[in-house]
């Protein structure tokens, strides 16, 4: 998971880099306004931690610009600015979660989890992934041009595992966003599924895209002999 924390105070930013690092979390910082809204806008974060006050641009108008342009990254505002209409305000731009300084690190986590289990991963329309493409609007997907016949089931954890394409997933995590369910370690309801998308995806054209990495979990992605 990729995180970007937009703040200016070092200490801070500091301490959420090293603390969300030891999380499993990979953390860049941007210390002002104008940086960290072109890393939010070009990168590809899973949430952004941003703070209101901020030398260059200030946090709202980050937000603003975000939102503008159709981004639907999930953002948490992190603020010392605590009165009531600082936070309606923060939430009628586009804020997902408004968390007051000093806080405790441990309820920050419990926040971010939250939105990354309820958020979108990675919003589009179309996406290709490898010789796969997929048409959200119509939902709908298709491997070497030829169309995929997927339960909705089924599209939804392909196209998961194609927003995520190189990276690893566990089954836990497919299970809470593909099921939206506290996932049991002794159900194979992800096995079962992974087995019949390889049915469809992978053995009607040779080539493999998605992979067990064993104890850990699945990976889709382009793998040349």
């Amino acid at each position: 998971m990729r995180v970007l924390v937009i703040d200016d105070e070092r200490k801070t930013s500091s301490y959420l880099k090293t603390g969300l690092s030891e999380q499993g979390f990979v953390v860049d910082v941007a210390r002002n306004g104008e940086d960290g809204l072109h890393l939010a806008a070009h990168g590809e974060y899973d949430l952004v931690i941003l703070d209101v006050m901020l030398p260059q641009r200030d946090g709202w108008s980050v937000l603003a610009n975000l939102r503008g342009e159709g981004n639907r990254t999930p953002v948490l505002m992190l603020t010392a600015r605590d009165d009531v209409p600082d936070r309606v305000k923060g939430f009628e731009l586009g804020a997902d979660d408004y968390l007051i300084k000093p806080f405790a690190f441990s309820e920050l986590v419990a926040r971010m989890h939250n939105l990354l289990r309820r958020g979108p991963v990675r919003p589009a329309t179309t996406l290709c992934a490898a010789d796969l493409e997929f048409d959200f609007g119509r939902q709908r997907a298709t491997r070497q041009g030829r169309k995929l016949d997927l339960t909705p089931m089924e599209f939804r954890l392909l196209s998961l595992l194609a927003r995520r394409a190189g990276e690893v997933l566990s089954r836990t995590y497919i299970a809470e966003q593909v099921w939206d369910m506290n996932f049991d370690s002794d159900s194979n309801v992800v096995e079962v599924h992974i087995r019949r998308l390889r049915a469809k995806v992978d053995d009607p054209f040779g080539t493999p895209l998605i992979h067990t990495v064993r104890g850990v979990g699945y990976v889709l992605e382009e793998r040349h002999a």
